[in-house]
């Protein structure tokens, strides 16, 4: 059976490789949409989709008349999702004179990026950066996202552990990083305020150890029904199963950066019952349906993590563009935020943060090895 997460409707909240992905010969004059994120290493199934929807935009672009009757190049950068690197992945596409960025994959990549792009006056999009403050903080104005940030990630968490599940005792766990110790802390403040549940752990664990036996057997003493993590899915899939293998049945809840169908490969029959939020379910919508079967055409394979927010954030860069009339910055930023975008999200536009309108966040639990999805709304 093939593995996935599956969507709980109980909770929703509101490196340089130059690709021509075009029919006939690229234009001298093109318009240069740079990719930047994970392509290689652990967390490389959280970048390629991105990869694979701008290749598919693209195509599709091109192949009606580019944008501004230009062609539109890829050129992407792998950046391992670190963010010593992906400030080098940020100086390669500045020098390769990139119009705008899809990118980066994890909030730590995308905050050390951030600042040469606005030295630069570019404009980045991310599908899946959610830590809060690259938005939030204003320090940001050239970053926009296709995704809700963990704070509302976090609530919807919180929310399922106490509405859904009825858990009073709580373990809270981060991987030190931008993006899982910042979810963490919302997690925490969220438990924290509640009368009816209470932190009985909260620490960071180290990333890449082989061993969290240690912190395994904190959570056991704790009482903890229940662990929240902040982090990704290489650390949560070793935590997960040295739990298991103790035979403790505390139950786990993650994030976005578990909801990945390699979490369920390494974890195997451990993952089974996990619950990890995920962007909305769009399942149904007819852009979602004809994005995720024109993947299938073209890999021979399902997508995967943030594909179609990716798939959202190209068709919003290049639309930008094209109503902008340029590639201005301020044009191409007053066009997002004032021009709505017909994507797989729904129709889309930007606020004055840099955050989509209408996007958020689902539950997903493995059951029988497939991830599936459960509904209740928060806007």
């Amino acid at each position: 059976m093939k593995s996935q997460f599956v969507k709980l409707v109980v909770l929703s909240v509101i490196g340089l490789l130059v690709l021509a992905v075009s029919g006939p010969a690229m234009a001298a004059d093109t318009i240069k949409l740079g990719v930047a994120g994970p392509h290689s290493g652990d967390l490389a199934s959280y970048g390629i989709p991105t990869v694979k929807a701008a290749e598919l935009v693209v195509k599709k672009v091109n192949a009606g008349g580019g944008v501004l009757g230009k062609q539109v190049e890829l050129l992407v950068e792998d950046d391992v999702c670190k963010p010593e690197v992906a400030t080098n992945t940020a100086t390669k596409l500045i020098s390769s004179k990139v119009d705008v960025v899809l990118g980066h994959i994890c909030s730590g990549a995308t905050k050390a990026a951030l600042g040469i792009y606005k030295d630069s006056k570019i404009i980045a999009m991310s599908p899946s950066a959610t830590n809060p403050g690259l938005t939030q903080s204003g320090d940001y104005p050239n970053f926009y996202r296709t995704i809700a940030s963990d704070d509302a990630q976090a609530k919807l968490e919180v929310d399922f552990a106490l509405d859904v599940l009825k858990l009073k005792k709580i373990a809270v766990l981060h991987d030190k990083g931008d993006y899982g110790k910042g979810l963490a802390e919302f997690a925490k403040g969220f438990l924290e305020k509640d009368s009816r549940a209470e932190v009985v752990l909260y620490e960071g664990i180290t990333p890449g150890a082989v061993d969290y036996s240690a912190v395994v057997q904190k959570i056991k003493r704790s009482g903890a029904e229940a662990v929240i993590f902040g982090g990704y899915h290489p650390e949560a899939s070793k935590i997960v199963s040295q739990m298991r293998k103790k035979r403790m049945e505390t139950v786990f809840i993650s994030d976005d950066g578990v909801k990945d169908d390699t979490f369920i490969k390494v974890a195997k029959e451990y993952a089974e019952g996990v619950y990890a939020t995920g962007p909305k379910d769009v399942s149904s919508n007819p852009m979602a349906i004809a994005a995720n079967e024109a993947h299938k055409k073209a890999y021979g394979a399902d997508p995967g993590a943030f594909f179609l927010n990716a798939y959202a954030a190209a068709l919003a860069l290049l639309n930008a563009v094209e109503q902008a009339g340029s590639t201005d910055y301020d044009a191409v930023a007053k066009a997002l935020q004032t021009k709505d975008v017909a994507t797989p999200l729904g129709n889309i536009h930007f606020d004055e943060r840099g955050d989509a309108t209408g996007v958020g966040f689902s539950m997903y639990q493995v059951q029988n090895g497939i991830g599936r999805a459960s509904c209740r709304e928060r806007v």
